[in-house]
């Protein structure tokens, strides 16, 4: 496709948003890795993110939507279409009232984090696990996010959502699985989600939090860029202790290894690409197999070239 004319027919029908050519996705994905972009747009509400989709649809392109990009890993080739940014511009919070006192509504740009801090300010629990997750709220939902015994299926009553034609419909049954929701590889983005808390002490919400995150920080490898866990957990054991078990640990192929400090996780350890971490991923999958038995699933979602065919969305 020529992108040069869409970014043109783009500029002239949405003047105010923020629109960048060839910009390289290294800079927007936590692995620090992934070629450029052809297209990249934030835009700045709702409003606009339908109306660019709507654009979009009708001139036949399926663009890939991102939020911070904590669980994705791009190709080395980069992206060969357009992609949508969920962030600054939507990402507001607004508390419940009266019978709904307990209740947030948040947007799906707002960090989880931030989310976290904002309910606990508030005299809200419930999201106290959340505090250390990285992503953003859009992609949490689409992928059930969890840590620590907590999931956002825990809290989450309510989504809105954007179709691939640009059409707004919500839903009181988002379908949680394990990390997994009705909206994974649905073409539908999360504009959206009503949380339902409940009433906490502000002294013990955030001795929790920091309990929590003195735990992550002590065991997961924070300092160097990753996508957080890179499989999910088996139907038996963890994916964390039959990868140390299989001697994977500080595995490295090319730039990629299997973090010392967790083996659950595969980082950037200086230089990597997408090559050498699918490599990495595909080996630790076959030693794992041949000695355990374990088929260990992805949760690192990878997106690349195609993605009018292949529609990655509202990713963390």
């Amino acid at each position: 496709m020529e992108f040069t004319a869409l970014a043109r027919e783009l500029r002239q029908n949405f003047p105010a948003l923020r629109l960048l050519e060839n910009e390289p996705m290294d800079r927007h994905c936590s692995f620090r890795i992934g070629g450029p972009a052809a297209l990249f747009a934030a835009p700045a509400s709702a409003e606009e993110l339908a109306g660019l989709r709507r654009f979009l649809w009708q001139k036949g392109v399926q663009p890939a939507v991102i939020g911070k990009g904590t669980n994705l890993l791009v190709s080395d080739a980069g992206i060969d279409g357009v992609v949508l940014h969920i962030g600054e511009g939507m990402d507001a919070l607004r508390p419940g009232s009266g019978a709904d006192k307990d209740t947030v509504w948040a947007e799906a740009g707002v960090s989880l984090a931030r989310l976290a801090l904002w309910a606990k300010e508030q005299g809200l629990t419930g999201l106290e696990f959340a505090h250390g997750i990285p992503g953003s709220l859009g992609g949490g939902v689409m992928m059930n996010a969890g840590a620590y015994g907590g999931e956002l299926r825990d809290v989450v009553r309510r989504v809105r959502c954007l179709n691939r034609q640009g059409e707004i419909w919500e839903t009181s049954e988002p379908g949680f699985g394990y990390r997994s929701s009705r909206f994974a590889g649905s073409g539908d983005v999360i504009l959206a989600a009503e949380l339902a808390l409940r009433p906490g002490d502000i002294a013990s919400i955030s001795a929790t939090m920091r309990e929590l995150m003195e735990k992550r920080s002590a065991s997961q490898p924070l300092d160097k860029p990753s996508a957080g866990s890179t499989f999910k957990r088996p139907a038996t054991g963890y994916a964390a202790a039959l990868i140390e078990r299989a001697g994977l640990k500080g595995f490295r192929l090319g730039g990629a290894q299997v973090s010392e400090k967790h083996a659950g996780f595969v980082i950037n350890a200086g230089g990597a690409t997408c090559a050498d971490v699918l490599r990495l991923m595909e080996h630790i999958q076959k030693t794992v197999e041949q000695r355990f038995g374990v088929t260990l699933e992805p949760e690192v979602r990878v997106i690349g070239a195609c993605v009018q065919e292949t529609g990655a969305e509202n990713e963390n």
